[in-house]
This record gives C-alpha cells, sequence and structure tokens, in this order.
C-alpha cells in the first residue's frame, strides 16, 4: 500500500526540535521528502535527518537559514525546490516568542515580533507560491492565546502577530484556493518542549497543566498529526480554518 504522502516534498521551518522536528518525522514517516530547516544547531538537524532516512518511509536533507531574516528564508525556499524539484508542503513553524507587558515594550521587540511571526511567513509564501501547485498545502502557526481569555498581558505582542496571522490565513486560502492550493493555521496551547519549560516553575507547569480536561501538557508528537492529515489528498476542502490543537484548554 503507497504511503499517503508518497513523492510530496515538505519544507518546515524550525524543525531541528520540538514542534518542528516532531512535523518533519510525521511527514517523513507517511513517505514525504522533508527539509529539516536550523539556524545553529547543525548536529540537531543532522540527527533528524538521520533518523528520516532510516527509517525509510520518507527521505529529509538539512538546510540551514535563519527564519528571522528575510533572505534567508526565501532561498530556503529556492534551495530546497533545487534539491528536490519541486515544493508541495510549506509548515512555516519558527516564531518568536519574547513576553513583555505595555510598559516594557520597545519598538525594537514590536518589529522584531512581526518581522519574524508575520512579515517573514508572508512573503516566504509569496515565495513558495511560485511552484506550490494544486494539492500544495500551506501551514501559518497561529496560537491558543489568541482566544485563552485568560491570557496574561505581557503576551500582548505575541498574541498580536498570531490574530495577524489568523487573518493572513483567511485572506491567502482565498488567494491560493483558486489554484487548488489550501492555507490553514494550525494554533496549539502550551506544548511540552524545551521553550515552554525554559524560564518556568514547577509550579507554573502545573498551573497550565490545570487549565487542560485532562491535566497534562501534550508533547510534539500530539501536535504532528493534524499536519500529516490536513496534507493529505482527502483533506484539501479544509481551507482558510485556524484548528485549535489544544485538548479542550480554550473550550
Amino acid at each position: 500500500m503507497s504511503l499517503p504522502l508518497a513523492g510530496k516534498v515538505a519544507v518546515v521551518t524550525g524543525s531541528s526540535r520540538n514542534i518542528g522536528a516532531a512535523i518533519a518525522k510525521r511527514l517523513a514517516t507517511d513517505g514525504a521528502s522533508v527539509v529539516v530547516n536550523y539556524v545553529n544547531n547543525a548536529a540537531a538537524a543532522d540527527d533528524i535527518v538521520d533518523y528520516i532516512n532510516s527509517e525509510g518511509n520518507g527521505k529529509a536533507i538539512a538546510i540551514q537559514g535563519n527564519m528571522c531574516v528575510l533572505d534567508d528564508a526565501n532561498r530556503l525556499i529556492e534551495e530546497s525546490v533545487k534539491a528536490f524539484g519541486k515544493l508541495d508542503i510549506l509548515v512555516l513553524n519558527a516564531g518568536m516568542m519574547n513576553n513583555h507587558p505595555l510598559e516594557g515594550i520597545t519598538e525594537k521587540q514590536f518589529d522584531d515580533h512581526f518581522n519574524t511571526n508575520v512579515k517573514i511567513p508572508l512573503f516566504m509564501t509569496k515565495t513558495a507560491a511560485k511552484y506550490l501547485t494544486s494539492g500544495g498545502r500551506i501551514f501559518f502557526f497561529s496560537s491558543s492565546t489568541t482566544k485563552f481569555s485568560g491570557i496574561p498581558s505581557n503576551y500582548l505582542l505575541y498574541t498580536a502577530t498570531k490574530g495577524a496571522v489568523e487573518q493572513m490565513t483567511r485572506i491567502l486560502a482565498k488567494d491560493l484556493g483558486a489554484k487548488g492550493i489550501t492555507v490553514n493555521s494550525i494554533a496549539p496551547g502550551p506544548v511540552d518542549t524545551d521553550l515552554f519549560r525554559s524560564g518556568k516553575s514547577e509550579q507554573l507547569i502545573n498551573f497550565f497543566k490545570s487549565l487542560h480536561p485532562q491535566k497534562r501538557i501534550p508533547s510534539p508528537d500530539e501536535i504532528s498529526p493534524i499536519i500529516a492529515f490536513l496534507s493529505r489528498e482527502e483533506a484539501g476542502w479544509i481551507n482558510g480554518q485556524t484548528l485549535y490543537v489544544n485538548g479542550g484548554y480554550c473550550v
């Protein structure tokens, strides 16, 4: 039986670790060829590539690129197409989250957040659109902070960028949808990654656990399957949506 993503080529930004790594591995398990993107940690990216290539379903290469720099972001698309000859799936997983309350926000912090979380994903989409054909898939990453009423005020910049991402998703789904390309956003809640745990006390982590019906924090492997499913041919009628993959965190 053929694998559901056999013959597909996927680029996953920020995929040397955490959620991005889980997505890269899952897409490869379903048969895709995957570009693993990293900034500085070549060893971590190589580990993901080795895992994928040893598993035998898909194949992978690593390409360095800083997704805070537009030239790097566009180069990632071009080098990926050069390596595999095509592009079918673009997962815009890389992002920035530095939390500050209103009185602590600087113009640079504003620009950095909107550059990394909004501007670069938009222009990567513009570049990718030159190569994507009918059946192509684009995934933005939003956040459950856009719906959670109890979100702290220091999440202001991050949540504002994710609101912008959700609106881009709606409009791009109409633009690219006319070509048979779907555009959706994935909006996780807290996920058990190094980034999530950094700087948090065990008491705070337990508080986040308490907000979930199952009283736990999910692993990245519980986020990646939604990307794999939406990448399949049979998911082509799901377009322009923000899917809150959070275990009931914001219900």
